[in-house]
């Protein structure tokens, strides 16, 4: 394959054929002269996915589980409580509605038999 820089236009053209679905990456690559990879890699950034070319690295854990505690019981903490916040805004928000609507939205305790 003879190396060519492509314009913008050119790359978001040979996208948008891709993306209708007639033609495969190598095809493409055939057709325009581009390695079907470097297509690959022009679609994956366009759709807002990740190039994964190397493993992820780990933060190495700590040997002792003492020490991860704490900040596992903060990250925990601060989860409960925007959970906590989401749960009252959501009942707020029924308690509006039912006001305005004049119907009870929530679900009556017990059931009828």
């Amino acid at each position: 394959m003879i190396k060519t820089e492509k314009t913008i236009q050119e790359k978001e053209a040979i996208i948008a054929e891709y993306l209708m679905g007639e033609y495969t990456y190598r095809k493409l690559g055939e057709k325009h002269g581009v390695d079907f990879r470097l297509i690959h890699s022009w679609v994956t950034k366009f759709q807002g996915k990740p190039l994964r070319k190397t493993k992820p690295n780990f933060p190495k854990l700590p040997s002792s589980k003492e020490e991860i505690l704490p900040t596992d019981v903060k990250q925990l903490q601060e989860e409960l409580r925007k959970a906590k916040l989401h749960n009252k805004l959501l009942n707020a928000i029924i308690d509006i509605a039912e006001d305005q609507l004049k119907i009870d939205i929530r679900k009556k305790s017990g059931t009828k038999r």
